[in-house]
């Protein structure tokens, strides 16, 4: 919890103290400027709140871990779900009124997970989680957009170091493969989503690993 709770709040951090014309900016996201990121970050803390009131009584069928879909194939940008986050997005009009209302709910957001029993049960998307789990796996949601955010932003703090090495730990529990330990932790996250392809040296490191990347979380 307290994990999730860092990481939420470096992220929520780094887009409140933005000057507006970063939101025109391109992402680490494909076919989604700044601004587009921040409006699914509220999306992601809507799903958040929905999520924490919608207990189960049936046993979990998911973890951390198997909770996420894997797909080789990295976002376009096309999906009507992605698009329909630039249309929502576009209606702000003003970078103000997306950072008041990501504020607004993400706070929210991280006051529910606070207060959550970890031992609960969940559903989402036809799944059911402890709730510890859940939250577990937006670590590496928070993280994972966190460097989406400052992709083209250098000067702009990234996310905390525990939960780059949590989510790093995560994806290679996912892969069922380490990263070369020569690989940072920021590294091994973009290179192993697929968020940048592996350089000829780094590609010679991942050895036979390097065959079954990107692993594209949804």
């Amino acid at each position: 919890m307290d994990l999730f709770s860092r990481s939420w709040t470096a992220l929520r951090t780094a887009v409140a103290d933005l000057p507006d014309e970063a939101f025109a900016q391109p992402s680490g996201c494909t076919g989604w400027l700044v601004r587009d990121l921040v409006c699914h970050l509220i999306v992601d803390a809507q799903d958040v709140l929905i999520t924490l009131v919608t207990p189960s009584d049936a046993e979990p069928t998911h973890d951390a871990l198997t909770y996420w879909d894997v797909s080789a194939t990295p976002p376009t940008g096309e999906d009507p779900l992605d698009a329909l986050t630039v249309r929502l997005a576009a209606a702000y009009e003003e970078p103000w009124l997306l950072k008041f209302h990501l504020d607004d709910v993400g706070s929210a957001a991280g006051r529910a997970a606070g207060l959550a029993d970890l031992g609960a049960r969940v559903s989402t998307r036809d799944e059911v989680l402890t709730t510890g789990d859940y939250l577990t796996t937006y670590v590496m949601e928070w993280t994972l957009h966190h460097l989406d955010l400052i992709a083209y932003l250098p000067d702009v703090a990234g996310p905390p170091a525990e939960g780059l090495a949590r989510s790093r730990d995560m994806l290679e529990q996912i892969a069922g493969a380490v990263f070369p330990a020569s690989f940072s932790d920021t590294q091994a996250l973009l290179v192993g989503t697929g968020r940048r392809a592996p350089t000829d040296a780094e590609r010679t490191e991942l050895g036979d690993l390097a065959a079954r990347l990107p692993l594209v979380l949804g």
